[in-house]
């Protein structure tokens, strides 16, 4: 089996539970989606709880995955899914989004930057910086974390994204440029500068 492709055989292997393709799945799978389900701001325990729930519900719905999409996707979706799941019961979606009274604060009445951003990447080189950007990572809201993980974190593609989260590239785009606002708002807001 392929990392990027499922043959005929494979998913047929698959839908048969084969202990050994299973367990392949789960080898090649479970880390990124640790990582995936931190990033998004989850604890350790409460992320390694939510990633045997994915490989769960894979089992129980692996009769409906008819191989079209990569089974990483499939997975992913599955973990946006829980995650969704995890944010209700935890009762932690904020509906109400700050960052328009920023955007105004950022741009002159022409439209261009009143104040540039700061550059990210160079903050990202730093390891005083990283600790930084993931505390201000987990004052974003989930949407927006979300994609912020799956893009810069994980390096999905947009439309594998779109896919995952069920939303449109151009919600895609409003969020990305949402998060990166934040994040930069956070980081200056920490004392972060050129």
């Amino acid at each position: 089996m392929t990392a990027n492709a499922l043959t005929d055989q494979d998913l047929d292997r698959l839908r048969a539970r084969e202990p050994a393709l299973l367990s392949q799945v789960v080898q090649d799978h479970a880390r990124t989606l640790f990582r995936a389900a931190r990033g998004m701001g989850l604890t350790d325990t409460a992320a390694e709880d939510l990633v045997q729930d994915v490989f769960t519900t894979f089992l129980e719905t692996l009769d409906r995955f008819e191989g079209r999409s990569q089974l990483r996707t499939w997975l992913f979706g599955i973990l946006h899914r829980k995650i969704l799941e995890f944010r209700r019961e935890q009762n932690v979606d904020q509906r109400h989004d700050p960052i328009d009274e920023v955007f105004e604060s950022r741009f002159d009445s022409k439209g261009r930057w009143a104040r540039p951003p700061e550059d990210l990447q160079r903050l990202l080189e730093s390891h005083q910086a990283g600790k930084l950007i993931q505390a201000c990572l987990g004052e974003l809201p989930h949407a927006q974390r979300s994609v912020f993980t799956l893009r810069e974190v994980e390096e999905l593609d947009s439309a594998e994204i779109c896919k995952i989260l069920d939303i449109s590239v151009t919600n895609l785009g409003v969020l990305m440029h949402r998060a990166r606002a934040r994040l930069r708002e956070c980081l200056e807001a920490k004392g972060w500068r050129r």
